[in-house]
């Protein structure tokens, strides 16, 4: 197979407000921005090439995560302490956690993340391979990121 993700669109109600999180609170860089009124959006990157993440202010009402489409979006982290500095800076800008701290991503399983959601209620997870050995799952028998 030779498909990969190029990048991934977000629809959202309030872009200024979204734009804030993504890039203030995530790091993203602001690639190009459309403020017409009614055509604004956002494409943001990591400092690679092109965009990772477009934001459209399209969307009437918050996410809804029992219709069909995007379950959740994930990101990954170097490490399991970098995934914990963006755990505290989430913290700090009020965000909504689906679990305490780091957790695993199944019982016993050496990979982990924290499960938040962003303006819009938009299910995320930030992500690590290793670092999460001995952290609690907050289910036994199904993966963490399925269920949140």
């Amino acid at each position: 197979m030779t498909l990969r993700t190029g990048h991934t669109g977000l629809n959202v109600t309030d872009l200024d407000r979204s734009l804030a999180f993504y890039r203030d609170v995530l790091g993203f860089v602001l690639l190009a921005e459309g403020k017409e009124d009614d055509r604004r959006y956002a494409f943001l990157g990591d400092g690679g090439e092109g965009p990772v993440l477009t934001l459209w202010q399209q969307a009437e009402g918050a996410y809804d995560g029992g219709r069909a489409g995007l379950h959740h979006l994930a990101f990954t982290a170097d490490s399991a302490d970098r995934v914990r500095e963006y755990e505290a800076a989430l913290r700090a800008a009020g965000t909504e956690f689906a679990h305490e701290g780091l957790v695993a991503h199944r019982e016993g399983s050496a990979s982990g993340g924290i499960f938040f959601h962003d303006p819009d209620g938009t299910r995320l997870e930030i992500s690590v391979a290793h670092g999460a050995e001995g952290a609690p799952a907050p289910n036994a028998s199904a993966p963490t990121c399925g269920f949140f």
